[in-house]
């Protein structure tokens, strides 16, 4: 209701503006700009069925205990920091377009701006990317990777260079034909900035490898070629500060999933936790090999060079801080580097923690059985989140074929896939460790009792969301099983064998569509059971009556952190 009231002082005053005699010495492209930009300010504004959604999330401080870093090292993270906010820039280029100051102008300030900043625009990502500003049309499933008037069908017509690459953009020529762009000449200028604080980051690295990292992801923004630096970023295993930085991830492209966006995270290495973790490194090859699917598709073999480590973040951008936030990552994407040097999981333990107090417990309360809410624990949820990273990197990367890889294949359901699979291959891992006593931590009760309620946490990410989509899918997959029941008081209980029975069937389904590259069954299991139907829906709405936050969002920068 309040800020109905500042949208019509806004608008009032926009028309006042309008109205306003011109100033002579105004030229009339001035004055006509002038008005242009009052009539958007005056009807830009909150649409009603969004207004109690603007407290969502839960700021939380995002900081650490720095006391062990050196200046030079702290001196290094300013300017990590930096970097990182050009990551932030380019992808609100990339995501929505419009100038991010004069977007953010054209609002109130206070929580309806708080809320576009979140989104990076003015689509709602836990919910569908649905506009919650009037004036916007929905959001193109290409964000602004693609041009907004260009069809499926034209560009798989189209005989382009580095069709389907990662590190371009597709834009129109002066006659209208299709043509690509790389990242380097598009973003040039940005990207030259950003090269060059790393570039003088490394100079202040002490740990030899992180600066050799830092030096090839400096050259890697320049010339697009991440590979060197991402074999680069394999190799380092002592360096306490750590960076994941340029264009990662393909979620943003839901027209295709072939398109990278920016992001950055700063983090620091939480040493005592990062020890307890290691063990678990040896174990993959044998894991992989256990896989309850047929040989076919199990047949590559991951490299073992990978490593599990604890850290607690210190900055999010760009990508990684739009909507909900990551918790886990799980690098490089590249399938090369995978099959030759595994996978680097970095589990970011403050973040889990904030998400885990003010989230987890709150849904478990309210929509878990009561004897089985003592199951729902801290190390549980960080250990399911730790293995689904662990989960990314077994299974299948290419299609057995010969339909290229499951991302080319699986086109813009791939991400979801990926997602699904690495949840519920996540907690098939725990099972086996468990059983084989590897896993000494809490009782197998505790994963799975956890596991059901980081579905509900997860689902409220919305259909736009790969995890939120894949959420969808096992939450109705395990209720045709019988995995749970709902109680008559409106609670959850997990029945134990039925999950895991559910548990070993859809990593078997999840693995296969991914090893044939199934097009049109990814897409089938995404229309039947990527969806929030009824019973779960007013489930969802009891979640938000009870003012359970949907995510975190952090108040960051270097001087919530004491640094220069």
């Amino acid at each position: 209701m309040r800020y109905n009231a500042l949208y019509l002082a806004l608008a009032f005053a926009g028309v006042l503006s309008a109205c306003s005699p011109a100033d002579n010495t105004s030229s009339t492209t001035s004055a006509n700009s002038d008005a242009k930009a009052a009539e958007t300010m005056a009807t830009v504004s909150l649409l009603p069925a969004f207004e109690k959604r603007l407290d969502i999330y839960r700021s939380v401080d995002l900081t650490a205990d720095l006391s062990v870093l050196n200046d030079n090292q702290r001196t290094m993270l300013s300017k990590l920091i930096d970097a990182s906010k050009i990551m932030d820039d380019l992808f609100w280029q990339q995501a929505f377009g419009e100038e991010k100051a004069a977007f953010l102008a054209k609002l109130p300030e206070g929580k309806v701006r708080t809320f576009a900043d979140i989104n990076y625009g003015p689509w709602d990502r836990l919910k569908g990317d649905e506009p919650f500003l009037s004036g916007y049309a929905e959001k193109p499933a290409g964000a602004q990777f693609y041009p907004a008037d260009m069809t499926k069908q034209e560009f798989e017509t189209a005989e382009l260079s580095d069709k389907t690459g990662l590190y371009s953009v597709i834009r129109r020529d002066s006659e209208g034909k299709l043509h690509t762009i790389p990242y380097s000449v598009q973003y040039k200028t940005e990207l030259e900035a950003a090269a060059k604080l790393l570039t003088e980051a490394s100079v202040l690295a002490e740990d030899k490898e992180f600066a050799e990292y830092l030096k090839l992801r400096a050259q890697a923004l320049l010339t697009d070629n991440y590979q060197p630096s991402d074999f680069a970023w394999m190799a380092m295993k002592n360096n306490p500060i750590e960076l994941v930085i340029g264009p990662i991830e393909t979620y943003e492209d839901q027209l295709f999933g072939y398109r990278a966006a920016f992001e950055a995270y700063v983090l620091v290495k939480d040493l005592s936790w990062s020890e307890k973790l290691a063990k678990y490194a040896a174990t993959l090859p044998a894991l992989q090999k256990g896989l309850p699917v047929a040989d076919a598709y199990k047949a590559e073999t991951p490299g073992s060079d990978a490593d599990l480590n604890a850290y607690d973040v210190i900055y999010y951008a760009g990508h990684s801080n739009a909507g909900s936030k990551t918790i886990a990552i799980n690098l490089p994407n590249d399938e090369q580097v995978q099959l030759e040097k595994g996978t680097r999981r970095l589990q970011l333990k403050n973040a889990m923690q904030a998400k885990f107090d003010h989230i987890m417990l709150p849904i478990a309360d309210l929509l878990i059985a009561p004897e089985q809410r003592k199951h729902v624990t801290f190390n549980a949820f960080f250990n399911n989140t730790m293995f689904h990273e662990v989960a990314h990197g077994l299974g299948i990367k290419n299609t057995i074929n010969d339909k290229g890889s499951v991302r080319q294949a699986l086109k813009e359901h791939a991400s979801a896939l990926e997602e699904g699979k690495a949840d519920i291959l996540g907690l098939y891992m725990i099972t086996q460790l468990k059983q084989q006593g590897m896993l000494d931590e809490g009782e197998l009760e505790d994963y799975y009792t956890t596991f059901m309620a980081g579905i509900f946490r997860s689902v409220r990410f919305g259909a736009s969301s790969a995890h939120g989509k894949a959420n969808m899918i096992r939450f109705n997959y395990f209720a045709e099983q019988g995995a749970f029941v709902r109680n008559d008081d409106g609670t959850y209980q997990v029945d134990y064998p039925k999950m895991q029975a559910a548990m070993a069937s859809l990593s078997e389904l999840i693995l296969t569509l991914q090893g044939d590259g199934n097009y049109d069954g990814v897409a089938a299991l995404v229309a039947d059971k990527g969806v929030i139907k009824p019973q779960l829906s007013a489930d969802l709405a009891r979640l938000a009556a009870a003012d359970i936050p949907v995510d975190v969002v952090f108040n960051q920068g270097k001087e919530v952190l004491g640094l220069k």
